[in-house]
């Protein structure tokens, strides 16, 4: 695995993007996404955190945003590795106000994905664990 700058991703700049709650992120995803956001041993309910489609990924990040990022997220790192073949495996760390407990709290997450044409078509995050700060 190659670190890469997450700038020169698609994935750095989507989750820069979601960091700064701009919705200009949905111009780099693909219209037949798939996206799909696993908890590792969390009992939250994340069935709803799937897409198939963009317009599906519209209607959960308005979710995510009512229901767990309330007041947004701040991102503290963005670590993109290059896999080879538009593939990337990022280490997504953020601080945010977690709605469903109702606390501030910190998060690592890692994320594979896939980019052509300068899209997202495939995402897969999980979230590995949720600290009370």
């Amino acid at each position: 695995m190659t670190p890469v700058n997450a700038e020169t991703t698609v994935i750095g700049q989507l989750l820069d993007l979601f960091a700064k709650g701009d919705a200009n992120l949905f111009g780099l995803v693909a219209d037949d996404v798939d996206f799909r956001i696993d908890h590792y041993r969390d009992e939250a309910d994340t069935g709803w955190q799937s897409a198939d489609s963009k317009e599906a990924l519209m209607g959960v990040v308005v979710r995510l945003g009512q229901e767990v990022f309330p007041k947004g997220t701040n991102a503290l790192e963005i670590a993109p590795h290059d896999l080879g073949g538009g593939w990337h495996l990022t280490r997504f760390h953020q601080r945010f106000f977690y709605g469903v407990r109702q606390e501030e709290v910190t998060s690592v997450t890692y994320i594979l994905s896939h980019e052509a044409d300068g899209k997202i078509d495939f995402f897969r995050e999980t979230v590995t664990n949720i600290v009370s700060d």
